[in-house]
């Protein structure tokens, strides 16, 4: 039986799947198993944010796993406490964080602590939220109502849950807010949407009204957190104060874990949330080697040659096959080319496939890049070398 015979036969085909067989990584590279390789400008969509085979995060995976890997949320762990106190310094904000093991978890805790405070400091209770068309916000019922985005509210998963409503632009946020609205829930970098930012001065705009309102700002950086954008959070490179942040993907360069970050500290009390797995030895272990790493590449500046080097060679692709692209989008090591169809797009990924560079889709036909923060310049030019062939022979 072959791997993809077994793959279809035991796995629930819930994913459109490419069978390359992946067996190793070292750096941005990756290997299949007859040893060929391919220059991986996906990093497990934003997840491998220190690259395959980081030694420092490797080592502290093994040495922690040969200790404890976990126990339960009734005893305090140390590195879970470490990590929390590490992500507050690097956010700057004062804040509490609560730790689970996905993006979609962050997002669930995160509009849990919205119902909570909406329902205890008004006299009318509050509890709707406000989400942007084109956002993605996780694949519970839940998170998937607060998706803007109509083809995943199927009626295969329906009843969903009521409160939630969505607007076309930033500016629409304001006359949808009415007496039961609690919240503000957006990505500052819309990445499923398309790898689309925000207008910067739009959001402290909209900042400061909810802020008026008393109306929670909740900032979904699962994917735009961990340096991503080349600050710590892209709250900080947008210059806001969110009440409610959310994290995943890179902050355990692979290794699952979640987190909410809330300046609310008091809203949630003992046994109003949970999680089994939550911010257990191993995950916020790796969460501690992860932002060493990122936070010294990023201090020395070499994250920020990385992006301009990154953005240089993707603009440049933008200009040089503009038959084929729009224009380039995204923020940081967070980026697209905007495809002139949806064929399009589809033939590009594939193609670059076959040439040996992973790269990803994302909406509004953009082909999406989201490279380790720790890639090296050689591979950048490989992968770059690798895409442009596929390109050309489109």
């Amino acid at each position: 039986m072959t791997l993809e015979e077994m793959d279809k036969q035991y796995v629930l085909q819930t994913y459109a799947r490419d069978y390359t067989n992946f067996v190793k990584g070292v750096g941005s590279t990756l290997y299949d198993e007859h040893g060929r390789d391919y220059i991986d400008f996906a990093s497990g969509i934003a997840v491998n944010s220190v690259g395959h085979g980081n030694p420092k995060l490797t080592e502290a995976i093994c040495e922690q796993a040969k200790k404890i890997i976990h126990i339960s949320n009734l005893q305090v762990i140390e590195p879970q406490a470490k990590l929390a106190k590490r992500m507050v310094e690097l956010s700057g904000y004062d804040m509490g964080v609560f730790f689970a093991n996905s993006g979609a978890e962050a997002n669930e805790g995160a509009i849990k602590i919205a119902r909570k405070y909406g329902e205890t400091q008004f006299e009318k209770k509050r509890y709707k939220v406000i989400t942007l068309e084109h956002s993605f916000h996780g694949r519970t019922i839940t998170t998937v109502k607060a998706t803007g985005q109509e083809n995943f509210h199927t009626p295969h998963f329906s009843p969903y849950p009521d409160g939630f409503s969505y607007v076309p632009t930033l500016d629409d946020v304001y006359d949808a807010i009415d007496d039961e609205t609690v919240a503000v829930l957006l990505e500052l970098v819309q990445g499923e949407g398309g790898v689309q930012p925000f207008d910067k001065e739009q959001v402290q705009q909209l900042a400061a009204h909810l802020k008026e309102k008393k109306v929670l700002l909740i900032v979904d950086e699962v994917q735009t957190g961990v340096y991503r954008t080349g600050e710590f959070l892209a709250s900080n490179l947008y210059e806001i104060e969110p009440d409610i942040i959310t994290l995943a993907k890179g902050l355990g360069g692979g290794v699952p874990i979640g987190a909410v970050m809330t300046k609310h500290k008091e809203v949630l009390k003992a046994g109003d949330h949970g999680s089994t797995f939550g911010g257990n030895y191993l995950s916020t272990t790796a969460g501690l080697a992860v932002l060493d790493i990122l936070s010294e590449l990023y201090e020395t500046g070499k994250l920020h040659e990385t992006l301009l080097y990154f953005e240089q060679k993707l603009q440049q692709v933008a200009m040089d096959y503009n038959n084929l692209f729009e224009k380039e989008v995204g923020l940081g090591l967070m980026r697209g080319l905007r495809a002139k169809s949806a064929e399009l797009q589809s033939s590009i990924i594939k193609n670059s496939m076959q040439e040996g560079v992973v790269v990803l889709k994302a909406g509004r036909n953009t082909v999406r890049f989201l490279p380790s923060l720790t890639i090296s310049k050689a591979e950048i030019d490989e992968g770059f070398k690798r895409f442009e062939t596929a390109l050309s022979s489109l």
